[in-house]
């Protein structure tokens, strides 16, 4: 069933008292915003032939935020009435103070839309959605006789959000998210190891629930794990690395992207901080961060300040030419906002992040790569990483490689981690090739303690002289 339209300047109070508030707030400041947010999200988990759990939930609330130069107030509340507002805003006005400045010039208006205004958690019925995890569960089984559990997951959420600004405008956005993921357990001869794949993005939860989407993805999790039982110990040492397409590209969001976003740059405290028009990459290498890919799951229509999201190049041809940018700190920068101020929930400001972050694909076939490589580690599947934003430096653990050697591919291994800088591992990619992917939808991003869904991608590329951690001498 679908739930009524969100109009909080309808049914909670009127627009002109909410910015007569919000315009008190910000008297004297440089910035500010009222974002009222609703949310319903639903989360079903099918584990080892029964369902594990099944949860929906449902929250609404506001954030009043009032900006002076490096310094902002923030106040939010779930109760969304003018009373709560007045104390949001009597709070949020004590970093102002005496003031003193004057609003910035107001976001520009945008016709742009890049997903639709679907609800992924009512257009498909519960029972059909259960009935899909315990599909996906037999499918697994009956494949192959090694698997010995399955665990499958249907998540789908809804985020309604209307910010109002001090100069009267107000915009809106209508963000749907679905997705399914799968994961699966094969033993043989006493060995266990596991495999997993899934993904969706800003579409109909019906389409991923169909057999051609969701069978694709459950072969899959079935041929890693596969792969991890005839895996053998990684090698250790340091050594040239192929990088696969697609997910893979979160070593690049990880280690490159964090040091590009504005905040930690004004702040001096990234590997990339004051070197806007230096050489940071080999040549060939282009990134970009673009909120603007239909459907993906990292766009957004607008950011979390009103801005239109943009399509921004950050590397160039190995050149640096900018960074993501919230409106704070592009006005502290002398720049212009690029549409990256997001934040997770109404209850959190808003900062700089990315959408989906993704290098350019080069001439190279990727068999060529491959070829080229002596003696090295083929990387196609990551999991968890560390990183270190002030330098760069990363761990990140390999879910899927296998050892190269001379040209060829061989065994699988297990235990791999790749360890280096970004900005040192950038300098030494050898190769790119012409198969650049984005990654099938499963990103999240976290900073400061807030999380936002992202994208990754890249095409298949070498990196020189990477230190590769493993069980093996």
């Amino acid at each position: 069933m679908t739930q009524p339209s969100f109009r909080p300047f309808q049914d909670r109070f009127s627009k002109e008292s909410a910015l007569k508030i919000l315009q008190n707030a910000c008297e004297g400041a440089d910035d500010g915003e009222l974002f009222i947010e609703r949310r319903t999200s639903e989360s079903l988990v099918f584990d080892d032939g029964k369902l594990k759990n099944a949860s929906y939930d449902a929250s609404e609330g506001f954030g009043l935020r009032a900006v002076l130069g490096e310094v902002a107030g923030y106040a939010h509340s779930t109760e969304v009435s003018e009373s709560a507002l007045l104390r949001a805003s009597a709070t949020a006005r004590l970093a102002v103070g005496a003031g003193g400045s004057t609003l910035a010039e107001a976001p520009r208006s945008t016709n742009s839309k890049f997903y639709g205004d679907t609800d992924p958690i009512s257009e498909v019925s519960f029972s059909a959605k259960i009935d899909t995890l315990r599909e996906i569960d037999t499918f697994l089984r009956d494949l192959d006789s090694r698997v010995v559990q399955v665990s499958a997951s249907i998540a789908a959420s809804l985020q309604e959000v209307i910010i109002l600004r001090p100069d009267g405008n107000d915009v809106s956005d209508t963000r749907p998210m679905a997705r399914v993921n799968v994961s699966v357990i094969v033993e043989h001869n006493g060995r266990r190891e596991s495999g997993s794949a899934g993904g969706g993005g800003r579409i109909p939860l019906d389409g991923l629930i169909a057999p051609q989407d969701w069978q694709p993805k459950a072969r899959e999790a079935l041929r890693i794990a596969l792969v991890n039982l005839e895996a053998v110990p990684a090698p250790a040492g340091i050594m040239d690395v192929v990088l696969g397409p697609g997910w893979p590209g979160i070593l690049l969001h990880e280690a490159v992207g964090h040091g590009l976003e504005g905040d930690f740059n004004r702040k001096g405290a990234s590997a990339f901080s004051g070197r806007i028009g230096e050489r940071v990459a080999s040549k060939g290498v282009t990134i970009l961060d673009d909120g603007t890919i239909t459907d993906r799951r990292g766009s957004i229509t607008i950011d979390d300040e009103g801005t239109p999201s943009g399509k921004n190049v950050l590397i160039e041809d190995g050149i640096l030419v900018g960074y993501m940018q919230d409106r704070q700190n592009a006005r502290l920068m002398g720049v212009e906002p690029t549409g990256n101020g997001r934040r997770e929930s109404y209850a959190h400001p808003p900062m700089p992040r990315m959408t989906n972050t993704y290098m350019t694909g080069g001439s190279s076939d990727p068999k060529d790569i491959l070829a080229d490589l002596k003696d090295g580690i083929y990387a196609v599947g990551f999991g968890g990483g560390q990183v270190d934003i002030t330098n760069g430096k990363f761990v990140f653990s390999c879910t899927e490689a296998y050892r190269v050697e001379n040209g060829k591919v061989g065994a699988p291994v297990a235990g791999a981690t790749l360890i280096g800088d970004g900005a040192t591992a950038m300098q030494q990619i050898r190769a790119l090739g012409n198969d650049m992917a984005l990654d099938p939808g499963m990103g999240n991003c976290g900073k400061a303690g807030q999380w936002v869904p992202v994208g990754v991608g890249q095409p298949t590329l070498m990196i020189g002289g990477l230190t590769v951690g493993g069980a093996g001498s």
